[in-house]
């Protein structure tokens, strides 16, 4: 059972409304790489005296499932563990972005999520990313995406409200809920999820979201 996610109200938007564009597609990691990665994390995670090893453990939103978590920097690394093989599924990291002022960076974070193939398409990162969100954490995701991202934003976007941003100058411009195709094409335009208890009006005055022009 997914975690519900939060609503959020912009004036224009249209609800649930479908993605029908992409951003840029460009990463895909090599299956062979991303199952070594996920063995190293796997072993620091059982190692005694490592910083994975004194991760908390959390009840996850799906059956047979268990989150590892941790905090570093503002940074939050969450471990999707299999509670029958004690096995690590994937993790997703919460990241700072360098690109956003300081107000912004108290409420942004931009995920990026590494999944065993053999867990893939299961809603794993989805839950993680709506544990997220229920914690009030805005979303921005990254300036490139493997079809699998790009997927998770477009079914995350028909469940809630999704608006395109602007990153520049240090400010998160709001551009709405859809955007042509050389804006889609810029670095800068990201797609923007607001977390639980935020408003337009909310964003706005803390100085997360600014107008377009």
């Amino acid at each position: 059972m997914l975690l519900a996610l939060p609503a959020f109200s912009f004036p224009t938007l249209a609800l649930r409304r479908p993605l029908r564009s992409e951003l840029r597609i460009d990463v895909d990691l090599p299956p062979a790489s991303l199952e070594a990665e996920l063995a190293a994390l796997d072993r620091r995670l059982r190692t005694p005296g490592d910083a994975l090893h004194a991760c908390a453990t959390w009840p996850a939103p799906l059956p047979g499932l268990y989150f590892r978590h941790r905090e570093a920097d503002g940074e939050h690394f969450v471990y999707v563990v299999d509670g029958a093989s004690g096995r690590l599924a994937g993790y997703t990291v919460f990241n700072r972005l360098i690109e956003i002022d300081r107000r912004s960076d108290r409420h942004v974070r931009s995920p990026h999520s590494k999944y065993a193939p053999a867990w893939q398409g299961r809603g794993l990162a989805s839950a993680v990313y709506a544990w997220a969100l229920a914690r009030g954490i805005c979303l921005v995701s990254g300036a490139r995406q493997s079809p699998a991202a790009f997927a998770l934003w477009q079914s995350l976007g028909r469940r809630q409200p999704l608006h395109y941003v602007d990153i520049r100058d240090k400010r998160i411009h709001d551009l709405g809920p859809s955007v042509d195709a050389a804006r889609r094409d810029l670095l800068t335009t990201r797609m923007f999820l607001a977390g639980a208890g935020w408003t337009a009006t909310a964003l706005r005055r803390a100085g997360v979201l600014h107008d377009a022009g």
